[in-house]
């Protein structure tokens, strides 16, 4: 998947070089924010990390700290986005998530329903780590009902492999069962068949499901159930159908409407650009019938636009890198 991104690595790549860029547009009065861009963006995150040791090699300080005191707002945090580690990143989110004023169930949803079985694992160990608790200890300590047992369920990152054809029509007779078929709904038949079954699988149990109910197993979740735990089961099931679809739609609905949900594109533009942005790309455009750097492009109006304009180059894929000046022709 990794092939799918569009930040790749820099061919010439060069950390004590781009060390000293970071260092000069940030000495003297004034921060050259161009050059960082120009920089972050064609650099991917294993070569930030290289960046951020030569500097601290060359200067004695830092990179990190030097970008926050120089930035601020919206690009700010992007930047510091872009220069963390992945896991890093995710555990950061996570943990703001649930331990900031109240908890952000979206961007708990998003994650864990997102990401493999080997990643959720290594974010498990890395969060306890960091933070000194399990993940899975502050998140049952932050939700209750279905929604905390379908957390749990995903956080074990053990779901069946492969597909069970004996268990197909199982399971599609079991989810008719649990909630069309009956008056009130037994979550937790939704909660142990989705949570647990591989994405190949799910497919084809929703594909009997429809023959069985005449429903889509999306329609069926949003009758059968509410709030939060509606919200992740429909996460669930979007990620098995296609997860860059899954986020495409996230990204539709960010940027839609009077105001931009700037927390949300960050986060995905940041943590996918070098997974698979060409098929969100790609699916945004057969999604919507239009394309996402279209809808980016009037981001100017509601962010710093030099955040926009990185936001906007990580749609991009001009052979292999991105280019700054025509990405900026293109936005101006």
């Amino acid at each position: 998947m990794a092939a799918r991104g569009t930040v790749k690595p820099f061919a010439n790549f060069n950390a004590s070089h781009d060390a000293d860029v970071f260092y000069k547009a940030m000495k003297g009065l004034g921060t050259d924010e161009d050059a960082i861009l120009t920089l972050i963006a064609a650099r991917n995150n294993s070569q930030r990390q290289q960046i951020k040791l030569a500097y601290k090699s060359t200067y004695g300080k830092d990179l990190v700290d030097d970008l926050k005191s120089e930035l601020g707002g919206k690009f700010e945090t992007l930047v510091v986005a872009l220069m963390t580690p992945p896991v890093s990143y995710d555990i950061y989110e996570l943990r703001n998530a649930i331990k900031g004023g109240g908890t952000d169930e979206k961007v708990l949803i998003e994650i864990l329903a997102s990401r493999m079985a080997s990643q959720i694992k290594e974010i498990a160990t890395a969060y306890k780590s960091e933070y000194g608790s399990s993940l899975e200890d502050d998140i049952t300590g932050d939700s209750s009902g279905h929604f905390m047992r379908l957390m749990v369920i995903l956080l074990q990152a053990n779901r069946q492999q492969g597909v069970d054809q004996g268990a197909i029509k199982t399971d599609a007779e079991g989810l008719f069962a649990a909630g069309e078929q009956k008056f009130g709904t037994e979550e937790e038949t939704f909660i142990t068949i989705l949570g647990n079954r591989s994405a190949a699988h799910l497919n084809k149990v929703f594909d009997e499901y429809r023959k069985l109910s005449g429903f889509e197993i999306e329609e069926s979740v949003q009758r059968e159930t509410s709030g939060s735990l509606e919200e992740l089961l429909l996460a669930v099931v979007k990620c098995a159908r296609s997860v860059p679809a899954y986020f495409a739609e996230s990204l539709y609905y960010g940027l839609k409407g009077a105001g931009t949900d700037d927390h949300t594109l960050i986060r995905i533009m940041v943590s996918r650009s070098e997974v698979d942005m060409l098929d969100i790309r790609a699916q945004f455009r057969k999604m919507f019938a239009t394309s996402l750097y279209s809808m980016i492009k009037v981001l100017t109006t509601h962010i710093h636009a030099t955040c926009a304009l990185f936001l906007f180059s990580v749609t991009l894929y001009l052979t292999g890198h991105t280019s700054y000046s025509i990405m900026l022709s293109l936005m101006h």
